[in-house]
């Protein structure tokens, strides 16, 4: 089945990324995991409310290499989302980082890549009838490749725990694709675990 396949590619592939990343000495900052209400309608969008969910959503953000410094300290992280009605799953990596606003309280704005198993565009020919109906049942990304653009609202509790009101986009953005480009938008509930404070140190 296809959601059997997206399930075991997609713990094949963050379990060769965690190891390459242990391999390569950066410990690990945090690790989220939540739930997201999947292809929510948002206002001057062609897309929304095509695909079902909720899909439930992993996370693990390591420390960056000392040259990240330089662009205000990023968690480096690996992620892998579910779509538990079998619709649209993805997997991939990027760059997250934490501003707090008040004691307690931060944003997490992030950028990264994935790969998808959704639909690019519509398989039959014009004409054909079956196209509308193929339309309406699936997003139509344009591309296998997507940038992933998030946002955190995050509510610290103590210095281990977090809780986190978390929005996702997935698009090209017409730069790492062309021709269709519905995207696809997420908003959902996390939680997060840290290991390590933001110099590195052991909590």
């Amino acid at each position: 089945m296809r959601t059997d396949r997206v399930a075991l590619a997609g713990l094949a592939a963050l379990g060769a990324v965690v190891s390459c990343g242990a391999a390569a000495a950066h410990p690990v900052r945090a690790v989220y995991g939540g739930a997201l209400y999947h292809d929510v309608p948002l206002a001057n969008s062609d897309s929304g409310g095509i695909e079902e969910g909720p899909n439930v959503q992993a996370e693990i953000q390591f420390e960056s290499p000392r040259v990240f410094r330089y662009v205000l300290d990023p968690s480096i992280y690996v992620m892998g989302s579910v779509n538990t009605r079998g619709d649209t799953s993805f997997g991939g990596f990027g760059f997250n980082w934490k501003f707090h606003l008040t004691p307690g309280w931060a944003i997490e704005p992030g950028i990264g890549y994935v790969v998808h198993t959704g639909e690019l565009d519509i398989p039959f020919p014009r004409g054909d009838p079956r196209n509308r109906a193929f339309a309406d049942e699936n997003i139509l990304f344009g591309s296998r490749d997507l940038f992933r653009l998030t946002l955190g609202l995050t509510r610290d509790f103590g210095q281990r725990w977090s809780g986190q009101l978390y929005y996702e986009h997935l698009s090209h953005g017409q730069i790492i694709g062309d021709g269709r480009n519905q995207g696809l938008d997420s908003i959902g509930l996390r939680a997060a675990y840290r290991f390590r404070a933001k110099d590195g140190s052991k909590l």
